[in-house]
């Protein structure tokens, strides 16, 4: 997989592609919908699939303080854009200079000059150019003059289309299985474990802490079955996992991911970067009048822990 940081990144010998535009923040269904028919379209056309997303979200740039929670990094996008077809992603810088950019200006640097596209899939919704002036029709009506196809497809869905922002709406409510419907696999986060307050393992439930980003969605505060995967060795281990500050005792104010294995003290995590993978959740966090009936339900999460992932 290539990555492609800056218009000047794509090689000059690029054969002419097949180009499709978004955020594509989580790749979910929607977005794999999208992808399948570019993938489709490149396999006529003969050329590369090439994804053009935007470093930053545009909104962090125009908007700052509305600027939508992550759901994946930039390289965990473009793995998974691999992983849907794409040969290769545009990261486009995303600045107040990109953003007064006209529909056409946009057209002729990005699609015609440096990726020479000879076909364009967007999801039907999108809008590009300055002011988000420009839509598929416009896309379309700039290609008949520049020797490129635009089409733009139809998102699929449940209740509703599926969309970065239903799957934040999910995380934000602890339906994490409602976003792996939506993603079509679990919801993670990624982080280095660091040593914390170990009154886990004081209490016989040593877990590995996992700091949280104010901007990276996590799930809301709460206890939850799911996965814990070592990054290094590839190791995956079933786990519980608690999502909160620990209301029960004073202190902490930052949030965590504290994952506990089931059945291992034994672990050596800190400094070791994992993967956490939500797969439902077993109850909101609340405060307990003593640390004896934390540890009572601790026991409790434990064995609906082992129900939901069979173990």
């Amino acid at each position: 997989m290539q990555i492609w940081r800056s218009l000047d990144d794509v090689p000059a010998d690029l054969a002419r592609s097949t180009v499709s535009i978004g955020n594509f923040d989580g790749v979910h269904l929607g977005h794999r919908q999208v992808l399948a028919r570019a993938r489709r379209v490149a396999d006529e056309q003969g050329g590369p699939l090439v994804a053009v997303t935007f470093d930053p979200h545009p909104m962090a740039v125009l908007r700052p303080d509305h600027a939508p929670t992550s759901l994946t990094t930039l390289e965990a996008r473009a793995g998974l854009l691999g992983d849907a077809g794409v040969d290769a992603v545009l990261a486009l810088p995303f600045d107040r200079d990109v953003a007064a950019w006209s529909p056409t200006e946009f057209v002729d640097r990005v699609l015609v000059e440096a990726l020479k596209a000879t076909a364009v899939v967007v999801g039907a919704n999108f809008r590009f150019g300055n002011r988000a002036s420009g839509d598929v029709a416009t896309l379309t009506e700039l290609g008949h003059a520049r020797g490129y196809a635009a089409e733009g497809i139809t998102l699929d869905g449940g209740p509703q289309v599926w969309s970065s922002t239903y799957v934040r709406t999910c995380l934000a409510a602890g339906d994490v299985s409602g976003a792996a419907e939506a993603l079509g696999r679990p919801y993670s986060v990624v982080g280095e474990v660091v040593r914390g307050d170990q009154r886990g393992r004081e209490l016989d439930y040593p877990t590995a802490n996992v700091p949280t980003d104010a901007a990276t969605a996590t799930p809301a505060d709460g206890v939850y079955a799911g996965w814990l995967r070592r990054l290094d060795t590839g190791e995956s281990f079933p786990a519980a996992i608690s999502v909160g500050t620990n209301p029960t005792f004073e202190g902490l104010r930052e949030r965590r991911v504290e994952s506990y294995v089931l059945d291992r003290t034994d672990l050596d995590l800190y400094g070791v970067e994992v993967e956490v993978s939500f797969v439902e959740r077993v109850r909101e966090m609340v405060a307990f009048d003593s640390v004896e009936a934390l540890v009572a339900q601790m026991a409790d999460d434990v064995r609906v822990t082992r129900s939901i992932l069979g173990v």
